[in-house]
């Protein structure tokens, strides 16, 4: 019986865990650490990083938690996010409202005390802008993937003003990398998920505009990003040879969006486009943090 009850928790622990998408999490730290070691210049302060990443995991585990309570009509039609935990009735929302409310507080209070009012102040436009108007003007527009993009790119600022107090022009190249990044990477995901943005009645670009309208976009993002990491060492941010990486990153990774112009399989295709941008944002974050 005592066995039995010890499950039941530890499932239940489990199910208000995914709530926070620990994998976007994960995801987002890795930038926020690297933001962060780039304006540190060798000169690591690991308590204030600590305490940044702490931080800002705990407030985008508040912003996933809101996004999934605003999705969990939409989230019972599409076959990928059905078994949430919302949508399947496992957690109650008002437990799912109260732990986001908790973790952005806790994470604001963590962030006050041991970064910067900057740092903090970021961190909560990213809350806010991704809830309160990512998570609407998805439903509305096709530029939701933009609108989402730009509140994504938050996190390795955030790292990067924990570390620095102040906005220059290193931060501005860093959001724009990450703003780039995110578009071919969300546009893949929204063409293999195709169907299932259909069946939530989400307006994505393929389904707006064609799918070639959305496979150029790609390209010119992959474009746009491979230009803008190229910055870093024009403005004195990182050394030639992480540039050099970068840019054989980038460079492989704008021409596996050129071949979808090609491609016998749109969602084979995407998903590679998908994968790959998981690889590239890792490695992007490795090379701005040992730079």
């Amino acid at each position: 019986m005592e066995k039995s009850a010890k499950l039941i928790l530890s499932n239940l622990l489990k199910h208000y865990l995914l709530l926070t998408k620990p994998g976007i999490i994960v995801g987002n730290l890795l930038t926020a650490a690297g933001g962060f070691a780039l304006a540190a210049k060798g000169k690591i302060d690991p308590w204030t990083m600590i305490a940044m990443l702490e931080g800002i995991a705990l407030i985008i585990g508040a912003a996933c938690i809101g996004n999934n309570i605003i999705d969990k009509e939409t989230d019972k039609a599409m076959a990928r996010t059905q078994n949430r935990s919302l949508p399947r009735g496992i957690v109650p929302l008002k437990h799912a409202l109260t732990l986001s409310i908790v973790m952005a507080l806790s994470g604001s209070i963590i962030l006050w005390l041991y970064t910067n009012p900057l740092t903090l102040t970021l961190a909560l436009f990213g809350l806010f802008s991704y809830v309160f108007v990512y998570s609407f003007a998805k439903y509305k527009t096709h530029h939701g993937t933009l609108i989402g993009s730009l509140a994504g790119a938050i996190p390795p600022v955030v790292g990067y003003t924990a570390a620095s107090a102040h906005l220059d022009l290193p931060a501005l190249v860093l959001y724009l990398a990450l703003v780039t990044w995110q578009m071919p990477h969300f546009y893949a995901i929204a063409i293999y998920r195709l169907a299932d943005y259909k069946k939530g009645s989400i307006p994505v670009l393929p389904l707006k505009k064609g799918m070639l309208r959305t496979k150029l976009e790609m390209i010119f993002y992959s474009l746009a990003f491979l230009f803008i990491t190229l910055l870093l060492p024009l403005i004195n941010a990182t050394g030639i040879y992480c540039a050099l990486l970068m840019a054989l990153a980038g460079l492989s990774w704008l021409l596996l969006s050129i071949k979808g112009l090609t491609a016998s399989s749109d969602p084979k295709w995407a998903r590679q486009v998908f994968f790959s941008s998981l690889a590239l944002v890792l490695c992007f974050s490795c090379i701005i943090g040992l730079s």
